[in-house]
This record gives C-alpha cells, structure tokens and sequence, in this order.
C-alpha cells in the first residue's frame, strides 16, 4: 500500500520521465523482494499457559453451543465483564460497552493464567460473539 501512495505520489508527476522511469522501476524491485518475505507471529506459551488458552476455548465454545441465544449474550457479557475487570492487567483496554456488572469469576482465573496477547485476542473475539449475538437476539 505505502508502495502504491508513493507511485501515485504528485512529485512524481512533476519529475523527467527517465526519473520518474527510474523510480517506479526501484519501487518494482522493492515490492518484489517484499514479495519473498514471509512473517510468522507465534505466541511463545509455557504449558500452564497452553492449558488456560485450551480451558478458554472450551468455555467459549461451549457457550456458543447453548442454543439459546439470550443466555449465550448473557453469557458472553460476563466473559467481557471478566475481561475487563479491575483485577485484569491495566495495560488491557476496558470495553466501552462494557456495563462492568457482575463477571464469570472461574473464566476470569483461566484468563489471568493466559500469555497478555491472547488475553487480548479472547477479548476481541468476545466482542465479535457479543455483536454477533446482540443481532441474534434483536432478530428473535
């Protein structure tokens, strides 16, 4: 992309045509070897870590297979709840709408046994369940 704003840049319009050439060819040749680059992100996690990640899953998805679309949201808002709680790291962002009413203390102690990036990714993905499940509920 920033490639892109730089081939569509005004100063480049405003250069020789053998400069202009010269520069786009550059940009050619940069994006191809950005091409070759593969970047892997991989959370590095002790096995206590491994097995609170594992109890999380579960505990999502067993609440996405409740069937009652009401009690998953209720659910789901306590999850959050839990995410965002004061004994939660402070350096994690608190949910806007997040009404910090009561929370699911067992799902808050696996959490806090979680590495901070995946307390960050549960988070983010209790908040697409929750949106998801608020659109279930106002459609039934």
């Amino acid at each position: 992309m920033s490639m892109d704003l730089i081939k569509s840049n005004e100063m480049l319009q405003n250069m020789s045509d053998a400069e202009r050439e010269e520069i786009i060819c550059y940009i050619q040749r940069v994006n191809s070897r950005l091409g070759t680059v593969e970047l892997n992100v991989r959370t590095v996690r002790d096995n206590s870590q491994e097995d609170s990640l594992s109890q999380i899953n579960a505990l999502i998805d067993t609440m996405i297979k409740m069937g009652d679309p009401v009690i998953a949201r209720q659910r789901c808002q306590l999850y959050l709840n839990a995410c965002c709680s004061s004994s939660m790291d402070p350096h994690l962002d608190t949910l806007p709408d997040a009404d910090m009413g009561p929370i699911d203390k067992k799902f808050e102690s696996v959490l806090l046994g979680c590495t901070l990036d995946d307390q960050k990714n549960i988070k983010k993905r209790l908040q697409a369940l929750m949106g998801y499940l608020n659109k279930q509920t106002v459609s039934n």
